[in-house]
């Protein structure tokens, strides 16, 4: 039958086969689950004091509650479908819940990219520019900042969904772990080189522009550190931008080692990139609520005063703002 015959209408449903091969499916499953739920415990401690603390509506405390949200969707998306098929061994997702479950994961890596972004800008502006800091950064732009990042990655995030929609598919097989891009485009009847030119595209604006940005701006704070004179100021710098850093690096680190690994000529297998695909889909959204929670002294004190049931006295409030 010609390649024509086919079409997106032919596809009800698609059949998740990435964890086929995989021993102890159950194992994985209940590690994924405990994994999912302490991401929304900590994504969603970290929203609920933010939220409900007026002292720490403030713009860092707000791209934090940004990024927050984006981990608890891009985790969701991904977690959901791996925990389904591994414990439940519900394999079917439907078409429209598949190509649905693909914009939102790709909506939210793309703006947690944004969003590290926005915060080492944040952290850069703060140390540089100290005395014009309140001025420069205020709620609302930040509000708006944040806007224009989700209404730039949602427009681009409709260009590849109407790619996916549109392309005709032969077998309703993805071999991967869950519905994104790649996965869709390659159960798809169609060469899958010329459609992967935007996201290559998009991987070097990440990796030739924002990542080199965003370790410019910390090696320009690193910088502004060491000049510091007050070490009480220094140690608290380098607690915030050690915490940025180690957040970003989670992002990042692992979408460079695949990257530069098939660069270089390394062959994965299906089963490795699978491993680095759950890899860079569980860690970062698991550090994050964790390094914000133990690094981030007006986070970690408020944590502290819920847990240990002590009332907080607007005092102690302007002391901790």
């Amino acid at each position: 039958m010609a390649v024509e015959n086919y079409t997106v209408k032919n596809v009800d449903s698609f059949i998740i086969t990435g964890f086929d091969h995989l021993p102890n499916q159950k194992l994985l499953g209940f590690l994924i689950l405990i994994t999912y739920m302490l991401i929304l415990l900590g994504n969603g401690i970290n929203l609920c004091i933010i939220l409900t603390d007026r002292h720490l509506h403030k713009p860092m405390y707000i791209l934090i509650c940004n990024l927050a949200v984006v981990d608890i969707m891009f985790s969701s998306t991904c977690c959901t479908t791996m925990i389904s098929v591994l414990l439940t061994e519900i394999k079917n997702v439907s078409y429209y819940s598949c190509i649905s479950r693909m914009f939102f994961y790709h909506l939210g890596d793309f703006t947690v990219c944004m969003a590290l972004t926005l915060m080492a800008i944040d952290r850069l502006i703060a140390i540089r520019l100290p005395l014009r800091y309140h001025s420069i950064v205020t709620n609302s732009r930040t509000f708006m900042i944040i806007f224009l990042t989700w209404l730039i990655t949602i427009a681009l995030m409709v260009v590849l969904t109407s790619v996916v929609n549109n392309v005709p598919y032969c077998q309703p097989v993805i071999k991967y772990v869950f519905c994104d891009y790649p996965s869709m485009i390659r159960a798809a009847c169609v060469n899958p080189e010329p459609y992967f030119f935007l996201p290559t595209m998009i991987n070097l604006w990440w990796f030739c522009g924002l990542f080199p940005f965003v370790m410019c701006t910390y090696g320009v704070l690193a910088y502004s550190v060491t000049k510091l004179s007050n070490n009480s100021s220094k140690k608290q710098m380098i607690n915030t931008c050690l915490s940025h850093l180690i957040v970003l690096l989670s992002f990042y680190v692992p979408k460079l080692v695949s990257s530069m690994l098939t660069r270089i000529g390394v062959v994965l297998t299906l089963t490795e990139r699978n491993a680095i695909l759950i890899i860079a889909s569980l860690i970062p959204p698991l550090i994050n609520p964790t390094v914000y929670c133990t690094r981030t002294k007006e986070i970690r004190k408020r944590l502290a005063d819920v847990f240990l049931h002590k009332k907080v006295s607007p005092n102690h409030l302007n002391v901790l703002s």
